[in-house]
């Protein structure tokens, strides 16, 4: 589930950027071929690079000589984590990301007020809180975390081996922090469980904004469809449905 989660949010994102991509009015923009997946392979051998291989190669020389595996595994999760949130709390100053981060709102906003049977509405919706159990940015701590614990024990003088022992180990290490997210996820009323959860919680501060009722409305309709192909059907507001109206048009 965690390789078709990930495939169907590169999908969406090549599609997000056709769509940024076409001028109002002018003929569609294909983001695709070899230039779509160029783009694709170079972030993520960036993210890779900064949160995964620039950490492990720091601690190496900041970790006292003759440090066990336990402490160079500390050392560099807490580089990777001081890179990771350096990182989320320097892109919200841009005002694009801002406002993606307003509609990663108004999407927990959405969902949260769904899952309480509340009605979809943007008034109703907009009292929700915009941090959710399952969201991407709790995962991506989990990873950061869980990493400390799974790189702790292939430590090797080497650091070539140090370095390919991690890009060999992220599949692994991601696929506890998604089956860590979902076991919580439906367990995050327990005061153990919501202990556990709350940091991520806390962290989506810096990855979401209250957002505008238009936004609200966005998140609405887009959650619409989503329903329908599990054979639910949600009444929309007037304003949202209007959204919606010229895709199926």
């Amino acid at each position: 589930m965690l390789w078709d989660a990930l495939g169907l949010g590169m999908r969406a994102l090549l599609w997000s950027a056709d769509v940024s991509l076409q001028e109002e009015g002018g003929e569609p923009v294909k983001f695709s071929g070899p230039v779509a997946w160029t783009t694709v392979a170079t972030s993520l051998a960036f993210a890779v690079g900064l949160f995964f291989l620039l950490p492990t190669a720091a601690a190496k020389w900041l970790a006292p000589d003759g440090s066990g595996g336990i402490l160079v595994s500390v050392v560099e999760g807490v580089i990777r984590l001081a890179l990771f949130l350096a990182y989320l709390w320097a892109i919200g100053f841009m005002p694009d990301i801002r406002r993606v981060f307003a509609y990663h709102g108004a999407e927990h906003k959405t969902i949260n007020a769904y899952e309480a049977g509340a009605e979809l509405t943007p008034e109703s919706v907009a009292r929700f809180t915009t941090a959710h159990t399952r969201c991407g940015t709790s995962f991506l701590l989990s990873v950061m975390l869980i990493s400390i614990i799974v790189f702790a024990p292939f430590h090797f003088d080497n650091l070539f081996l140090r370095l390919a022992s991690r890009l060999l180990l992220i599949p692994v290490v991601a696929g506890i922090a998604y089956e860590f997210m979902r076991f919580s996820a439906a367990r995050a009323s327990h005061p153990v469980v919501r202990a556990l959860i709350t940091p991520g919680l806390l962290l989506q501060r810096l990855t979401t904004r209250e957002p505008e009722l238009p936004m609200i409305e966005c998140a609405i309709a887009a959650l619409r469809p989503v329903l329908a192909a599990d054979g639910i059907e949600i009444v929309l507001p007037a304003a949202a449905a209007a959204v919606q109206a010229p895709a199926s048009a």
